[in-house]
């Protein structure tokens, strides 16, 4: 039996996928501790892990700080990592004190995890909730001019923070050493090595483990008519003008249609809807998109991964760099389409591409079949339990 601490930023995207994966080491009989946030309080109790709340030393925001966070700025959410780092410091002493885990595992831009494993020498893995990124597969990202902006003019601020850690005995080079993978760190990759890019420039100590669902069910496509699921993830949700073009290019089409629109926007805002078409804040996306034909996506590396492992092929409409990357890779495997304009009418003609061109189907058959041999969550605590290895 091992004691593994848990780290994760308040983020679904980022929790989620370590959920199945604390699940299949309390099972096997570690000590599994979670730092998290209260909104994942009754997710985590579940999977048998002790959840140890941190919603006290989140940091008052401003106005403009929300709205930054809310845009994913990088700059903001590195200034606010390093800010909840300093605040959660005697607390995290005091447990690492007590508890003395023998592993860490935390979140990739979870610095407070990360910093305090190294702080006190615990041997640490890292969970990777995107593809792994380094010199080679970060050739993936594509930055708007504003997030080039961003982060560009953000570095000295970024710098500035940083050197607020120093007294408190974090020693951090610079922001790439606390963001970057690097080959000599154990690391958990919730894709496999055939979706990852350039995954033979990754050392042994990398772990592609495939996506980390509790899910059993698999792709049930028969039906009388095709369904088509759209969903922009958790984040950047907000986007009634999209919905309704959604709407308007699917309303006369026969098929039915699953909108998941997040709880940040009532459902009332899209107005009467046509019989086709039921929207809901949230629902079981795993089961929505096993029987789905089409999901239009935002491409978050998590929506991605559950659409591929449930064999559905996706519009891909990208928002950020990291997304632009999974959908770059979906594009090269056959399993998807880019949305090249935001109209009623480029919607419904790219639906009706994927819907009857039965290529975009079959490739994202095969990559549901490569999923579904990766090792999964066991064959991430199995890594996790090993922590640290050698190369």
């Amino acid at each position: 039996m091992k004691k593994i601490a848990f780290f994760s930023i308040p983020a679904h995207g980022h929790t989620n996928p370590m959920l199945p994966v604390a699940a299949a080491l309390a099972a096997r009989g570690n000590l599994v501790r979670f730092y998290s946030f209260n909104e994942f309080k009754e997710k985590i109790e579940k999977t048998g892990a002790a959840f140890i709340s941190c919603d006290s030393f989140l940091p008052e925001l401003n106005a403009p700080e929300k709205r930054k966070l809310k845009a994913v700025s990088t700059t903001e959410m590195t200034v606010q990592d390093i800010r909840i780092t300093l605040r959660m410091d005697s607390f995290l002493n005091a447990e690492f004190s007590a508890f003395r885990p023998d592993v860490v595992y935390a979140d990739s831009v979870c610095f407070w995890g990360k910093l305090t494993a190294w702080k006190h020498s615990v041997p640490l893995v890292v969970s990777t909730s995107t593809f792994a990124f380094n010199q080679f597969s970060s050739r993936y990202i594509k930055n708007s001019p504003k997030e080039l902006a961003d982060m560009i003019f953000g570095l000295p601020k970024i710098s500035k923070e940083l050197k607020k850690l120093e007294p408190y005995g974090y020693h951090v080079q610079n922001v790439l050493s606390l963001i970057q993978n690097d080959n000599d760190t154990d690391t958990v990759v919730y894709t496999s090595e055939k979706f990852q890019p350039y995954a033979e420039s990754f050392s042994a100590r990398y772990a592609f483990v495939g996506p980390s669902v509790f899910s059993t069910l698999s792709p049930q496509k028969e039906k009388k008519r095709p369904l088509i699921y759209i969903s922009l993830g958790t984040v950047i949700n907000d986007r009634p003008d999209f919905y309704k073009k959604c709407i308007l290019a699917l309303q006369d089409m026969n098929a039915e249609v699953i909108i998941s629109c997040g709880n940040t926007m009532p459902p009332a805002r899209l107005g009467t809807l046509p019989p086709n078409v039921q929207i809901y804040a949230e629902v079981n996306q795993l089961e929505v998109l096993s029987k789905a034909d089409v999901f239009i996506t935002h491409c978050g590396m998590n929506s991605v991964s559950e659409s591929l492992y449930m064999a559905t092929p996706m519009v891909l409409f990208p928002q950020t760099g990291e997304q632009h990357a999974a959908a770059r890779r979906v594009t090269e495997v056959g399993a998807g389409k880019l949305l090249k304009k935001v109209s009623p009418e480029s919607i419904k003609s790219t639906v009706q591409e994927i819907l009857n061109t039965p290529s975009y189907a079959k490739a994202a058959a095969i990559c549901s079949a490569d999923f579904r041999s990766c090792p999964g969550p066991s064959g991430a605590a199995e890594f996790i339990e090993n922590a640290p290895h050698t190369v």
